[in-house]
C-alpha cells in the first residue's frame, strides 16, 4: 500500500489554547500543533450575544499569540466556547455552588454550545473567523448524581459546566450538530477556515 505523500515542510501550526480536549481533537485529525497559551483575561470582553462573545474571545486569544515571536510564520488557531441558555452566555462556573445550580437548571432542557474559531496566518497577516453552534440536550441526573459530578471537579474547568468526552457524558441525552464543537473545536469549520487562507488541512498532517 502506497503511503500518502506529505509536504516536505508543513506549516507550523499553533494552538492558542490550554485545552487538552482541543489539542486531542487536532491530534486525532493528524495535526501536531504547538501549544502557546494566550493568557488573555476573558473578563475584559462582554457581549450581549453569546455567539458574538465566543467569537470575540477566540479572536482576542489568537491575536495575542499571533503577536509573539514564537508564532512567527505560523498558522495560529484560537477558540473559545460558551453555552447559550435562556439567551445568556455561560462559561466555566466560578465554584462548586454555581456548578450545582447550573446543572439543576439545565436538567431536561436544551442549550446551544457556541464555539468561536479564529485562524491567523502570521506569514501574511490574514485572519478568518466564524462560530459553530451545536444544540445539546441534557438528561435529568438526580441530585446525588449532580453532587457526585460537581465533587469530581470536572465541571469547574469546562464551558457550560459539562463536557461530552468526560464524566458528564451519561447526563447528555444527545446533540444536534458537530460533536467536536461541543468538545471545543469543530474540525469541519477549521478545514473551511484554512481553505479561506488557501491552506489545505491535508498539507498540515504531521
Amino acid at each position: 500500500m502506497t503511503a500518502t505523500p506529505q509536504p516536505a515542510n508543513p506549516r507550523k501550526l499553533v494552538l492558542a489554547s490550554a485545552s487538552p480536549a482541543r489539542l486531542n481533537l487536532l491530534r486525532q485529525a493528524g495535526l501536531a500543533p504547538h501549544v502557546i497559551v494566550s493568557g488573555f483575561d476573558e473578563d475584559t470582553l462582554n457581549h450581549d450575544e453569546p455567539a458574538a462573545l465566543a467569537l470575540a474571545l477566540a479572536e482576542a486569544k489568537a491575536a495575542v499569540v499571533a503577536g509573539l515571536d514564537e508564532a512567527a510564520g505560523a498558522l495560529v488557531i484560537g477558540c473559545d466556547s460558551v453555552l447559550e441558555l435562556d439567551g445568556e452566555a455561560l462559561g466555566k462556573p466560578a465554584d462548586a455552588e454555581e456548578a450545582t445550580a447550573r446543572w439543576k437548571s439545565m436538567r431536561g432542557r436544551a442549550g446551544v454550545l457556541r464555539t468561536g474559531h479564529c485562524v491567523i496566518d502570521t506569514a501574511d497577516g490574514r485572519q478568518v473567523s466564524a462560530t459553530a453552534s451545536t444544540t445539546v440536550r441534557f438528561g435529568e441526573p438526580t441530585d446525588a448524581e449532580v453532587a457526585a459530578y460537581v465533587a469530581s471537579g470536572e465541571p469547574l474547568h469546562v464551558a457550560g459546566a459539562f463536557t461530552l468526552d468526560g464524566l458528564s457524558a451519561p447526563f447528555i441525552d444527545g446533540i444536534d450538530g458537530d460533536h467536536g464543537n461541543v468538545i471545543g473545536l469543530s474540525l469541519p469549520l477549521l478545514r473551511s477556515l484554512l481553505g479561506e487562507l488557501d491552506v489545505s488541512i491535508t498539507d498540515l498532517w504531521a
